[in-house]
């Protein structure tokens, strides 16, 4: 039996600030039966999504809509070594309400690379080493949270995207289930968002004239979709992990997919 009625793909983009269009930013939906199509944003001057728009949609989307997963390519959270050096509580909203705090990175006019540099925000306050990386980036070989200005990084994606996550939190409450955060099953008929790393999947689809932005939002879309189908994707939800390795990923986060 399907746990979702829609699946929705997300390819995240870090650039620039906050209300700019962003060709990085690729959204791909599907239904239980339909092949994934991409999704653009409403009528307006922009051609591509903004963060702030995309937030706004999917906060829209989500109260109004069918039983949804929606997955997104930046981490949730970061590595335990960084709430023991800046002295965090070891659960995730407490972690989303400090670091909006110290890294403003929703605010208008504002870069990623502004608050790393000391012109707005306190990012230096609550900075991280590229060498810590959690444990579900250990077991897929993805890079840190951290790593910042190298080929295939989400370090810039993940410090512009955690403020939105906190924005959907506020503004969506109960209707949706952040995994594992909320739980590692979540409760019928709620709407879920996940951590998702599209190179696990992307090459497994025909490319068909995407680029790569597309292609990772549309390979995420597809891979939920047939998850469900096939009945495994609450086996996914329930990873047998250890019960160390999950309590470490209650704080840390972990990729959905990701044994």
């Amino acid at each position: 039996m399907r746990k979702f009625r829609r699946y929705l793909g997300i390819d995240y983009s870090g650039a620039q600030t906050p209300t700019q269009s962003l060709t990085g930013i690729r959204v791909y939906s599907t239904f239980p039966t339909q092949e994934p199509v991409e999704i653009l944003p409403p009528p307006s001057a922009k051609k591509y999504f903004t963060r702030r728009g995309l937030a706004e949609w999917l906060a829209t989307e989500l109260r109004d809509g069918p039983p949804t997963i929606v997955g997104i390519d930046h981490g949730f959270s970061f590595p335990i070594p960084y709430f023991e050096a800046h002295k965090i509580g070891r659960d995730w909203p407490t972690f989303l309400e400090d670091f909006h705090k110290h890294w403003p990175t929703d605010e208008d006019h504002t870069y990623v690379d502004f608050v790393r540099k000391g012109a707005c925000g306190r990012g230096a306050e609550r900075a991280g080493l590229s060498k810590w990386r959690r444990l579900t980036e250990e077991r897929c070989r993805a890079k840190s949270v951290f790593h910042f200005d190298v080929q295939g990084s989400v370090a810039k994606s993940t410090h512009a995207g955690l403020p939105w996550l906190l924005y959907l939190r506020r503004q969506l409450g109960a209707r949706v289930h952040f995994w594992p955060f909320d739980g590692w099953n979540p409760r019928p008929q709620v709407s879920v968002i996940a951590e998702v790393y599209p190179s696990l999947w992307s090459k497994g689809f025909a490319n068909e004239g995407r680029n790569g932005h597309q292609q990772d939002a549309y390979s995420i879309a597809k891979w939920m979709q047939e998850q469900d189908a096939a009945g495994e994707l609450c086996a996914q939800f329930e990873t047998a992990l250890s019960p160390a390795v999950k309590a470490v990923a209650q704080v840390e986060g972990w990729i959905l997919g990701v044994a």
